[in-house]
Formats: structure tokens, sequence, C-alpha cells
């Protein structure tokens, strides 16, 4: 897919040179197209020349013109639309425009002299090719960042229509979870035990099913949350899955308090460690562990050995493909899977809100 949207802005870029270039060449020989018109040859400022010349003229601009921003294009990023253009880069590819332009109206000339390419021969027009370097120049220039501005505006409108998109999708799924019947199912399920046999456990384990379920809800309204407040969230979460596995699930949980304050997308670490429940075996057999570590390169570790269960959850894959995009559309970053020894996902963390 970005490979097609590469391909499209591509042919879009040449579309838009071929144009310009058309219309420069056009429009920087108009005097001399105008000049043909002219009967009276004292007052023609471009006498002696005929209608083939003036279309030589055209079309080795026009010509000049499509390698000139070929070059630009090849040598500067002015087709990348993620690449930032800097004053040097639109100084350097002025020079660039302005000698090329140069070199190969000396080329014409050359063409003209020795191999009797038409041209016009009028004295303005020899004076005028400096003024017009500079303006091809300039006007190679000036189209090129325009038209990777206009660029860059449309990818970014349409990542906007396409986080929009996502972040409905996401809000959907959430509340598709809140209202999940085996959740829901379990939660009961353990609260009817501890009821039973303990009260004042089952009075803490409603205080922090309310937490998750809050968090969840206020979660819908937040593209990014702090470190700390995810962690807070999952706390709440490890002590009901707690309630239920007992001493056979294990969470070894390392925050450094330096990044709590660092963002990223709600429920993402939630999400990996209920994948890590569902997907694997926890007995007195076998234990499961959950690392959940902050690492010093500003990113989160989550990871638990692979001990499949005998009859394996057969999961849709959604809720791992949708932080991976969620990561990618919000961040511009890329989460990190590895399934050797263990499976372990890596989560960046930025620093400011987006």
């Amino acid at each position: 897919m970005e490979k097609m949207k590469l391909n499209s802005s591509t042919r879009k870029f040449r579309l838009a040179t071929v144009i310009i270039s058309f219309m420069v060449a056009t429009l920087v020989h108009f005097p001399e197209f105008i000049s043909l018109f002219h009967t009276n040859e004292a007052v023609c400022i471009f006498p002696g020349m005929d209608l083939l010349d003036v279309v030589s003229e055209i079309v080795f601009t026009f010509i000049s013109l499509l390698l000139i921003f070929a070059l630009n294009t090849l040598v500067f990023p002015f087709g990348k639309p993620t690449a930032r253009i800097s004053l040097l880069t639109l100084i350097l590819s002025f020079a660039l425009s302005w000698i090329c332009s140069s070199l190969f109206g000396k080329g014409f000339i050359f063409l003209h002299q020795y191999f009797g390419m038409p041209a016009v021969n009028a004295t303005v027009h020899h004076y005028l090719h400096p003024l017009r370097d500079i303006i091809m120049g300039g006007l190679v220039t000036v189209s090129s960042y325009i038209i990777h501005l206009i660029q860059r505006q449309q990818k970014i409108m349409a990542e906007n229509l396409q986080l929009q998109s996502e972040n409905i999708r996401n809000q959907y799924e959430a509340l598709k979870n809140q209202l999940n019947p085996h959740m829901l199912f379990n939660s009961l399920n353990t609260l009817r035990s501890l009821i039973r046999e303990d009260q004042d456990k089952a009075q803490d384990y409603v205080q922090e099913l309310s937490k998750v379920l809050r968090y969840t809800l206020q979660s819908n309204e937040e593209q990014l949350v702090t470190l700390h407040d995810e962690m807070h969230f999952v706390s709440a979460y490890i002590f009901l899955l707690k309630m239920r596995y007992e001493d056979n699930l294990i969470f070894d949980i390392r925050i450094d308090c330096t990044q709590e304050e660092y963002y990223l997308p709600p429920m993402a670490i939630q999400m990996l460690i209920e994948n890590a429940v569902k997907h694997n075996e926890i007995s007195n057999r076998k234990p499961l562990t959950i690392k959940v570590h902050s690492l010093p390169d500003g990113t989160v570790y989550v990871s638990n050995a692979i001990q499949p269960k005998i009859n394996p959850y057969q999961g849709t894959g959604v809720g791992l493909a949708n932080l991976s995009k969620r990561y990618e559309l919000l961040l511009q970053r890329e989460i990190t899977i590895t399934s050797e020894e263990s499976f372990s996902v890596v989560l960046p963390l930025v620093k400011e809100r987006l």
C-alpha cells in the first residue's frame, strides 16, 4: 500500500513538472511569438526569424526544464512528501537550476552554430538569455518547493483521515471489550467466590474492577496517556487477574520513575498482558511470569514465556495489529515483536504529547 502511494505521488510530481515546463517554456518565448505578427521590420525587436525558429526555442527550453526538474528531484528530496526542505536546500536548488539553464542555453547556441538548429538570432534575444536563466532557475526551485508542500499537505490530510478512522475503530473495539461477556463472566464468577469466602477481598475486587472499567471508558477520549496513568490502570487489572490465578500468575514490574511522564497509546500494556493470559497455560504445573520493564532507551519491554494451552485460544490477531497501527499513525514509530524463546514486545515512549 505504501509503495502504491509513493508511486502515485511520484506520478503526480512528474505530471506537474511537465505542465509547468510547457507553460514556462511558452511564456519565456512569448515576446518572440508575438513578434512573428509584426509586419514592420523597423519596429520589430526580433527581426529575421520565422515560426520554426520560435518553435525550436520553445521545444528546447521545454526539454531543458524537464531535465532541470529531473536533476533537482534526483539531487534534492522535492519528490518525497515526508522530507523537510531547508533554506539551504532551496538556495542550492536555485544555484543548480541557474547553472544548468545557462549550460543548456550555451549548448543550444552550439547546436545552432555548428549543426544549423533553428533558433532566434536577434541581438536582443541573446541579451535576454542571462535574465531568462535566472527566471527559469527561480521558477524551477519555487515550483518544486510548492509541489512538495502540496504533496506534504495532502499526505498529512490523508493520514489525519486515516487516524480518525482508526480512532473510531479503536473506540469501537474498546467498547466491545468493555461489554465482553467472557470478561464479565469471569469477573462475576471470581466476585461470587470471594463474596462467599472473604467479603473484605470482595470489596477490594469490586473497587479495582471499577477502576478498570473507569479507565477503559476514559481512554476512549485520549490518544496518548502517561506511563504513570497506564501503569496505575495495569495495577488494577493485575489485581483482578491475581484474584483469579493467584500464585500461578507472576508479574515482574520494573518501571523507572524518570520515565513515568512519558506517553504511549492507552491500554497498550494491558492489551499485551491480556494476550499473554489468553494464549498461555497458567497452572500449578506451569506458572506464567509476565515481565514489564522500562528500558533506558525510552521504551517499555513486555514479555512472557511461550507455553501454549492444550486447547489453544483462537484469537483474531486484531489487538496486536491495531496497536501497531496506532503507533504508526500517532507516533510514526514501530513496535518490535519477537517470538523465539519468549514472546516479547517493545513499545516506544515519547516525551511530549502530540
